[in-house]
């Protein structure tokens, strides 16, 4: 159904002046059913050397990932339209959104912990916002992870296991601690930054600073 990227070789091309040094690295914590996450997904993995791929609950946060009613639907959508085309990419919307998608969540825990995270969350996203598939589909949540890598068997085990629901939890409300209210948010070593628009700030401030210690 989709094809197979491989993340290895489209760094390489992306990155072919990497300065030499210690590498700059950021925690990425996301939702997968906002629109935002996939706006930002594809420049967080260009931007940053490392990324620990992060999945957050949306409920703990202020701003909700998914809107609670269809006044914030349309503001989200909206907005996601405009960004998308500023950032001339393409938006489709999954037949059932806004719902959460508890499984692929899960899953996206899994595949962080395996250090498939940022394949996982890239084949999910364009799957869900370029394709506008379900991805609390199986037929479609199989597909994100083959393309991620991921053995198929352990990750529809992960997607039965509400267990990882409070990792979730937990670092949506590490993110509250700091004082950001919504997600995607960039965490580096100069601080936390939030929402979708704050991507390219973000590495900007990271690279500034790893430049200044070396």
């Amino acid at each position: 159904m989709g094809e197979v990227i491989r993340l290895e070789e489209r760094r390489a091309r992306l990155r072919p002046d990497a300065v030499v040094g210690d590498p700059v690295r950021a925690e990425f914590l996301f939702d997968l059913a906002s629109p935002f996450t996939y706006l930002a997904a594809e420049r967080v993995d260009r931007a940053f050397d490392a990324v620990a791929w992060t999945p957050a609950c949306s409920r703990t946060l202020r701003c909700r990932a998914v809107p609670a009613n269809e006044r914030e639907a349309e503001q989200i959508i909206e907005l996601a339209e405009e960004r998308a085309a500023a950032l001339r990419l393409p938006l489709e919307w999954p037949e059932r959104w806004p719902m959460p998608v508890p499984a692929a969540m899960r899953v996206a825990h899994y595949a962080a912990n395996e250090g498939r995270g940022a394949a996982f969350v890239l084949a999910a996203t364009r799957l869900a916002f370029a394709g506008g598939f379900d991805l609390d589909d199986l037929e479609i949540l199989t597909e994100a992870a083959a393309a991620a890598g991921l053995r198929l068997d352990h990750c529809l085990r992960a997607a039965r296991e509400e267990r990882r629901d409070g990792a979730m939890e937990a670092a949506a409300r590490r993110l509250l601690g700091a004082g950001a209210d919504r997600l995607p948010a960039l965490w580096s070593s100069r601080g936390v930054f939030w929402g979708e628009e704050r991507v390219a700030d973000a590495a900007t401030t990271a690279r500034l600073a790893a430049a200044a210690n070396r």
